[in-house]
């Protein structure tokens, strides 16, 4: 079979990280994967910030659980899964956007590069919008500060990156999602 589509058909989302830091090269081929989406017009309304900081990671991560502790059934639900956002992950890679039109699509194009490269690369990854949760809490400003989003630029997508602690299996193919016109 390819292996781009083994690859998309064999990729599941971990939330479950090995704390094992990812090496320089790994990180570098995630953010060339990132730079190498396509693009609307081919603008590239995005801008990649990189945190490998394990204390920067934890801050955002309780932020982030002080605001699931406000909705009982989500907050139950995030403690079955280890009781962190971010899972672990010892690499998070946020996508800030431009504001542009085509930006939040042009972003979750990228997200998705990261997360098939991260799968052909033997790495887990999780598609993360709840990293958006602490940028617009109480210490939002603080931590949009910390990561240097270019001015005009906001929270577009993340994607927690790391060694796989335990998997699962891809999600099930539901065909029922396909309509064909011929």
């Amino acid at each position: 079979m390819n292996e781009v589509l083994k690859a998309i058909g064999e990729r599941f989302t971990c939330r479950d990280f090995c704390s094992e830091a990812l090496s320089a090269e790994q990180i570098n081929a995630l953010v060339t994967a990132a730079l190498a989406s396509p693009s609307a017009m081919n603008l590239q309304p995005w801008h990649i910030v990189v945190v490998t900081d394990a204390a920067f990671i934890d801050e955002l991560d309780a932020a982030a659980m002080e605001h699931v502790k406000k909705d009982a059934e989500w907050h139950k639900r995030m403690m079955e899964r280890g009781g962190k956002v971010f899972y672990n992950a010892p690499c998070i890679i946020f996508i800030a956007q431009d504001g542009s039109e085509a930006a939040p699509l042009d972003c979750g194009i990228v997200s998705q590069n990261i997360a098939l490269a991260a799968h052909s690369m033997g790495l887990g990854s999780v598609i993360c919008g709840m990293a958006r949760i602490p940028l617009s809490g109480d210490s939002g400003a603080g931590f949009l500060e910390r990561l240097q989003f270019p001015e005009g630029y906001s929270f577009g997508m993340s994607v927690c990156v790391g060694k796989i602690k335990s998997g699962k299996a891809p999600h099930e193919i539901d065909a029922n999602k396909v309509t064909y016109i011929r």
